[in-house]
């Protein structure tokens, strides 16, 4: 029976975890993270005891940094619609709302916007925890009741009904990063699902994945767990080790993490915004335009630990294969990027809006906050490269005299790449 080890106390995502095990064997990395983030009584996000965001929480995100980074996301979706389908009302989409800080920025430029203002028909907050539920309502009370929209919660993307008289605007941030991954290997028989098992248990015979053995900078430090290799393929890792052209040329010893849910997520933002109506999407994440092998990482009061740390207790994220969602939503929607935070920030105007909001601050300690706000969001050694954004607009017709091809700011950066070149 597996007791308690430098990590404490077993949490009881870990006792489900060895249930499992003893029932059907080692599980996955997709199982062991929708444990520990989603489960309806002990995951993280389901804890109302969990800060989760801001300073008393796990992690700090661009919204919670500054306002600019809302109003800055509200513009380019504004001007979407305006360059797409004015005629036309429009609603606001968010996948993982967090705390409801970034659709509160969002909503509180669309009603100063003479253009937005009466068009606005509804919000839609996908949101599955009912504690973060709880604490978007409380956010969003008073916007939601000075305007005339309605405010609706979906459990899924699934959920949202496809409206072809409305135009779409979704956001996406920092949604990806947590959704569950499998992690595979490339083999001599082809694609093998990396699994958990205790590290204790003797009754557990599969090999370690080549690519710990190769490498010990891949190494994790739990005395708890530990990374085994399925002895065949499994029908998940070859499904998986398929889903892009790009995995077919990996030479043998390969790993990769890959997720099947944000392949869903990304075709349901596609189908979403690909109606008469038109639309657009902004996914805003950590990660690149390529697949990872050793990204998966858990977060603690600000601090990276060890992956099987307390499961249930803490944030386990990944980075995004950007790549990968495009190549998901390609046949549905025109996509643009990704390009870095800081490239898309700068070209949208952050630093004039930091500017006009340090000409009224009321006091010196509110112009350092809006200063050293901007500052950490366009970081070209933090959050300014290690954030991404993708955009992607309805496949359609542009209002006379717009070009569909040319989607600000991500034409203009990817022109200057291709120059530099």
């Amino acid at each position: 029976m597996m007791s308690g080890d430098s990590f404490g106390a077993l949490t009881d995502v870990e006792k489900i975890m060895l249930d499992n095990i003893k029932a059907t064997g080692p599980i996955s990395f997709s199982t062991f993270m929708q444990l520990s983030l989603g489960h309806p009584t002990y995951g993280y996000y389901m804890k109302p005891e969990h800060a989760v965001f801001g300073t008393q929480g796990d992690f700090i995100t661009s919204p919670e940094i500054s306002q600019m980074f809302g109003e800055l996301v509200a513009l380019w979706m504004i001007k979407q619609w305006m360059d797409t389908n004015a005629k036309v009302p429009f609603r606001v989409v968010e996948l993982g709302p967090g705390r409801g800080t970034l659709m509160d920025d969002i909503l509180r430029v669309l009603k100063q916007l003479p253009a937005a203002r009466g068009k606005l028909k509804s919000i839609h907050l996908v949101e599955s925890s009912a504690t973060m539920r709880a604490l978007q309502e409380d956010k969003l009370r008073k916007v939601s009741h000075e305007g005339n929209f309605e405010t609706l919660w979906h459990d899924a993307i699934e959920e949202i009904e496809h409206e072809g008289d409305v135009f779409t605007m979704l956001v996406a941030h920092e949604f990806f990063d947590a959704l569950p991954v499998n992690v595979i290997e490339r083999t001599q028989q082809g694609w093998n699902e990396v699994l958990i098992a205790p590290s204790s248990d003797p009754s557990i015979k599969y090999t370690m994945p080549s690519s710990e053995s190769d490498h010990p900078q891949l190494r994790h430090t739990s005395s708890r767990w530990t990374r085994v290799l399925s002895p065949t393929p499994t029908a998940s890792s070859t499904l998986l080790g398929l889903a892009s052209p790009r995995f077919f040329s990996l030479p043998v010893g390969t790993r990769i993490e890959v997720s099947r849910a944000s392949m869903n997520q990304a075709r349901g933002i596609g189908k979403l915004i690909n109606t008469k109506g038109g639309g657009c999407a902004l996914v805003i994440d950590y990660g690149a335009d390529k697949a990872f092998s050793d990204s998966l990482r858990a977060f603690k009061q600000h601090n990276i630990v060890d992956i099987f740390c307390s499961p249930g207790e803490c944030d386990v994220t990944t980075n995004v294969d950007f790549a990968l969602l495009k190549e998901s939503m390609a046949d549905l929607v025109s996509t643009h990027g990704p390009i870095s935070q800081r490239e898309f920030l700068t070209c949208m105007g952050i630093e004039i809006r930091a500017d006009a909001l340090v000409r009224s601050a009321s006091s010196l300690e509110r112009k350092r906050a809006i200063e050293d706000g901007a500052s950490r969001l366009i970081d070209p050694l933090g959050m300014g490269e290690q954030y991404k954004v993708l955009g992607a607009v309805a496949k359609g017709k542009a209002e006379e005299g717009q070009d569909i091809g040319e989607i600000w700011p991500f034409t203009v950066v990817q022109d200057r790449a291709q120059q530099s070149i």
